[in-house]
């Protein structure tokens, strides 16, 4: 073998042996990017869990001090016309405020996206097929006028200070995102209720649109509407009681 032919073997081998060196490396740095990435992914999802679990701990443990707080107001009222008058104030405060959860005859009204529509369709406005914030303000708005004492959306009770707002492709409901379907609660007198399915009410112009609606009332449920309390904070900034 000539000289010229052993230094084109050992000149091929050289280029290989790089190429693989190459190849090792960037496998090797992928897989440390990986790596580093799945780690950072788990620690965030580990911090999320424990941080929920931390809320879910202090949350119970209001419970638990609420709950004791309702017996010894109970028991230092007993036989105290003047306290328990307070007392029955207090509670009626808190029903009217959304502080406490209640329960009573009513409707529940379900609506959803449209889920029928597909790609092959052709329509003017994807907008109109999907439920947006102002649509539950207009059926909330709707139910308050038509005597609703109490008012919730997927858990999340209504009171004067709740804010229903878009962000991307879910509502914020107290601060809360929330997603479709929405299940509106509202406690009242039914056939009053039922006044948001007439015709030109804004459940008749949901169904227009191709949404997906179903009102039901607690008389056809044969059992009573319960709707929770409002768990966050209320704070007036402008308002101040007048003396």
């Amino acid at each position: 073998m000539n000289k010229k032919t052993i230094s084109l073997v050992l000149g091929l081998m050289c280029l290989l042996l790089t190429c693989g060196v190459v190849i090792q490396i960037k496998t090797i740095n992928g897989t440390g990017t990986t790596v580093s990435t799945n780690a950072k992914e788990n620690e965030l999802r580990d911090a999320v869990l424990k941080a929920k679990e931390k809320y879910d701990n202090l949350y119970n443990d209001l419970e638990n001090m609420e709950e004791q707080l309702e017996i010894e107001r109970t028991n230092s009222t007993k036989n105290n016309s003047e306290l328990e008058e307070l007392e029955n104030t207090i509670k009626e405060g808190n029903k009217i405020l959304g502080l406490s959860e209640v329960t009573g005859d009513g409707i529940i009204i379900t609506v959803n996206d449209n889920q029928k529509i597909t790609s092959n369709d052709w329509i003017l406005d994807l907008n109109e097929l999907i439920v947006h914030d102002l649509d539950l303000m207009k059926i909330v708005n709707e139910l308050k006028n038509a005597g609703a004492e109490a008012i919730s959306i997927n858990g999340q009770r209504i009171i004067t200070t709740s804010a229903i707002e878009c962000d991307g492709n879910v509502i914020m409901i107290n601060g809360e995102k929330i997603a479709a379907p929405f299940e509106i609660k509202a406690i009242g007198l039914p056939e009053a209720l039922l006044a948001i399915c007439r015709i030109g009410g804004y459940v008749d112009v949901l169904i227009d649109r191709q949404l997906e609606v179903k009102v039901e009332t607690s008389n056809t449920l044969k059992e009573k509407i319960t709707i929770p309390k409002y768990t966050g904070v209320i704070n007036f900034e402008y308002a101040e009681t007048k003396k």
